[in-house]
């Protein structure tokens, strides 16, 4: 067997790094494979693709998965020149038994698409195919020198099952031979910025401790400025989804003076199952909040994080003791509103955009356009396609409905703030470059976009009732209609227009026309062999009928199965 020289240093916050160096032929590499995949052989044909999220499914079904990615993780840093790579194991917002793992490229951003779709290629191999593909898919297509240099990031949530699975992924790191930082368990957001940092130590410093200082310092600063502030409620409730998110939102409690915020965390991963009935997905499915707080309080903002800490919804109790829920779309106005402002009081010249996919309600479109003047995109459903849109700004803002999202800056954007920043003269152009601190930009980040919010209305001294006054929403319906194959529907325009099965669109056309203010879309599942329908309309029983309208069309016209939508 192939033998490696192994060196393990031990750092803080349990972190632990393996550096392996080797001369092997590719002949000796591939018997190397193949014993220690021996280790994680591939026990069923279930096929499990790499999406949006990266791969996700029971966790039970992941342990070969996780090996190879572990061997694609090293490679890819080794073809790029021995940049970080990331990998991060989670299933997020999922139930406990599931789990998953994505790939972190670079400048903190998802795994470029070929890789993606080598990756789905590589994890679904039987175990006697893989190391010849390893040679042939990999390392001689992209002429990647195996025995160069090569550094992955490695990180986990809170999920039992994720303990193993990181074992798979570091002995598949071991077979290319590549150093190893293991995070053991941390954010989502963390580990990007981690990736993005150490590639690009501009963006700041590339540890843990580092991500704490940067965005915790630009909170303390912008919340230590101007005159005392008379409507601002210091006090948050925070529902960390018993997940990771409480453990990172208790680091920051710790840096930040409660003269300036007090927060408590509830479901903070003491007792009860991780995103089972709390954190931000149980919240905006459900339009509800967690049943574990029995008694709300007026006059607080409840923040719900969830199960990796990469997605955040507010909700509060108004006078009246209902619930209201502030969801991406509001964050995403409330960044637009604050960042747009800043930037004309700093005279800097900077283009600033808000990137949507079809989800985002129409009356937050109409506010951005209409009332900020800020230019609105659309984009198709997932971050990673957002981000790519918003890059085309100098400052492009974007989130999904479900709160995930944050602000990306351009280099030129935060060489400009910087240096405009220095002499202090402009307020404005200051309190920008804090933002700058305070936002992960690498990615959607419920911690930092949270401590982005608090500035804001700290900033604005605003009630969350002031905030939640700006719009809004109409009232909107989301079904799913079960059909024999998804793929006969393709769509165009950001997913928003059916492209086939022809006459879909049409009929979808003259359904919301009858409407006021409808507005209806349909799009494939991209994992099952449903299809999803949005609509809103006027009202709340518009929103259902003009839903339940447009799901039998498309029961009618694409193939649908079981019962149909009754209207």
């Amino acid at each position: 067997m192939l033998l490696f020289c192994v060196r393990v240093i031990h750092r803080g916050f349990g972190v632990k790094q393996s550096k392996m160096e080797n001369n092997a032929s590719e002949v000796l590499l591939k018997q190397y494979v193949t014993d220690n995949a021996s280790q994680h052989p591939r026990k069923h044909d279930t096929f499990i693709g790499y999406g949006t999220a990266g791969f996700r499914t029971g966790a039970d079904l992941l342990d070969h998965v996780m090996f190879r990615v572990g061997l694609i993780s090293a490679l890819r840093s080794k073809s790029l020149g021995g940049k970080a790579i990331g990998v991060m194991i989670t299933a997020s917002h999922n139930p406990e038994p599931d789990n998953g793992v994505k790939l972190v490229d670079p400048l903190g951003e998802m795994l470029a698409p070929d890789w993606e779709k080598l990756s789905t290629s590589l994890a679904n191999l039987s175990d006697d195919e893989l190391p010849q593909a390893i040679i042939e898919k990999l390392i001689k297509p992209y002429s990647i020198d195996w025995q160069a240099p090569g550094l992955v990031y490695l990180g986990r949530d809170t999920r039992p099952s994720s303990v193993a699975l990181a074992k798979a992924v570091i002995d598949g790191i071991a077979c290319i031979g590549c150093e190893l930082i293991d995070f053991d368990v941390v954010s989502t957001p963390i580990v990007h910025y981690l990736v993005a940092s150490r590639n690009d130590e501009s963006l700041g410093e590339p540890t843990r401790e580092g991500y704490l200082k940067k965005l915790s310092g630009g909170f303390r600063r912008v919340c230590s400025q101007g005159k005392e502030k008379t409507r601002y409620n210091p006090t948050i409730k925070v529902d960390g989804a018993n997940g990771v998110g409480a453990i990172v939102m208790k680091e920051f409690a710790d840096e930040i003076d409660s003269d300036i915020i007090k927060i408590d965390i509830v479901y903070d991963g003491s007792s009860g199952r991780l995103n089972h009935e709390c954190g931000a997905d149980f919240v905006k499915v459900n339009q509800t909040y967690p049943p574990g707080l029995i008694t709300p309080e007026k006059a607080i903002r409840f923040i719900s994080l969830d199960g990796d800490a990469d997605r955040v919804i507010y909700f509060y109790f108004d006078s009246n003791n209902a619930f209201r829920m502030l969801d991406g779309d509001k964050i995403a106005t409330l960044f637009a509103e604050h960042l747009g402002g800043l930037v004309k009081q700093s005279g800097l010249s900077l283009s600033i955009g808000l990137v949507q996919s079809a989800y985002a309600n129409g009356s937050s479109t109409n506010y951005i356009q209409d009332v900020l003047g800020i230019p609105v995109s659309c984009a198709p459903t997932g971050v990673k396609y957002l981000h790519h849109e918003a890059m085309k700004y100098d400052i492009g803002i974007y989130f999904e409905a479900n709160g995930h999202g944050t602000a990306a800056f351009s280099s030129k954007s935060l060489s400009l703030i910087k240096d405009a920043a220095k002499s202090g003269e402009n307020p404005a152009t200051v309190e920008l470059y804090e933002f700058t601190n305070i936002i992960n930009s690498t990615v959607g980040d419920a911690i930092s976009d949270l401590l982005a919010v608090e500035a804001i209305l700290y900033s604005r001294d605003w009630t969350i009732e002031d905030w939640d006054s700006k719009y809004a929403d109409l009232p909107n319906k989301l079904m799913k209609v079960l059909v024999k194959d998804r793929t006969v529907i393709t769509t165009a325009d950001a997913e928003r227009k059916v492209v086939t099965p022809e006459g879909v669109q049409s009929k979808i056309d003259n359904v919301v026309a009858k409407y006021k203010n409808g507005r209806s879309f349909v799009r494939p599942s991209g994992t099952e062999d449903v299809v999803r329908v949005y609509a809103e309309a006027d009202t709340k029983a518009n929103a259902d009928k003009l839903c339940s309208e447009v799901s039998a069309v498309v029961f009618d016209l694409c193939g649908g199965v079981g019962a149909r939508p009754s209207v």
